[in-house]
């Protein structure tokens, strides 16, 4: 909540084709990075230019790897403002009402970009590839392997902004703590089969929720293709928003539009003490208590209060 600014917010989504999917099964903590850098590069580059919003702006992503069916299909959600500091950093420009950045622009540029570091990448041997593409691991292979991409117009959806800060914590809410399916979602499930319900998208019309049925060691390895890599974050910040600089330039911001917290934001000014000199939250929005701070731990460090483990004597 403390990062939302008052101004709209759009959301935006860079898919990777099925051709360079296949690179990113058998690479994904290069090709997953890639992607982060190209799909954070795009917007940030284009709303820099003059022709478009000439400032420098800020953007929340998170990947997602797959379709409704467990079907490797990597992408990334953008949140973003809708505006951005100019390039001296004294003003705040706010984009056109309701438009952000031309989606052929924004795909162009994403295509150029990922396709340019892919080859980079293989050039200095970052790529293993087996099985049916093992036949890329000669020298130039790559160039040749992707180059149809290279005329077609690759997936960027740019979506309306939303209809207010709640808006925008409901659909980060939504792609941030998702596992690849739900418990919700299966059917039935024994050694030899599971089933679970997924949304056929190529249906315009009607019921498009069906059951779909697979063998218990194909369902598996659906699941595990969606697995990250130890260590690879799929949340990442990157311009103003960046995490070693988002509080001071969100403060900025906040000063150059004269724009105060909404009520119910959680800031670092919200705890006081009460009169035994416990430190307490104001009240929340919602149940109108105050949380009481019991201890206050670094990452990493265990806290003194947690509750002991079950089976153990209070």
């Amino acid at each position: 909540m403390e990062d939302l600014l008052p101004a709209e917010d759009f959301h935006a989504v860079f898919t990777l084709p099925a051709r360079i999917a296949d690179f990113a099964c058998q690479n994904k903590a290069a090709v997953y990075g890639l992607l982060f850098k190209a799909s954070s590069q795009t917007p940030l580059t284009i709303a820099a230019g003059q022709k478009h919003l000439g400032a420098k702006i800020g953007m929340a992503s998170v990947l997602h790897t797959w379709g409704p069916a467990l079907t490797h299909h990597p992408y990334v959600h953008v949140i973003v403002p809708g505006g951005g500091l100019s390039q001296d950093g004294t003003r705040w420009i706010g984009c056109r009402p309701r438009f952000f950045l031309s989606v052929k622009v924004l795909s162009r540029l994403f295509r150029r970009l990922f396709l340019e570091g892919l080859i980079r990448l293989h050039r200095t041997s970052k790529l293993r590839f087996f099985g049916a593409l093992a036949g890329l691991t000669g020298s130039g292979s790559i160039a040749a392997h992707p180059a149809p991409l290279r005329k077609t117009d690759w997936v960027v959806c740019a979506k309306p902004p939303f209809g207010g800060p709640e808006a925008v914590l409901a659909c980060l809410s939504r792609y941030t703590r998702r596992v690849a399916i739900s418990n919700q979602r299966l059917v039935s499930a024994n050694a030899g089969t599971v089933a679970f319900r997924w949304k056929d998208y190529r249906i315009r019309r009607g019921d498009r929720l069906k059951i779909m049925r697979l063998r218990t060691d194909e369902f598996i390895r659906r699941f595990l293709i969606h697995v990250l890599p130890s260590g690879f974050h799929r949340i990442r910040h990157t311009g103003f928003l960046a995490n070693g600089i988002r509080r001071g330039r969100i403060k900025k911001i906040r000063h150059l539009l004269n724009a105060e917290p909404e009520p119910g934001q959680a800031t670092g000014e919200a705890a006081s003490e009460d009169p035994d000199g416990r430190i307490v939250c104001r009240p929340g929005p919602k149940c109108g208590g105050a949380m009481r701070i019991v201890e206050a731990f670094t990452r990493g460090q265990t806290p003194k209060s947690r509750a002991p483990p079950l089976g153990e004597a209070a």
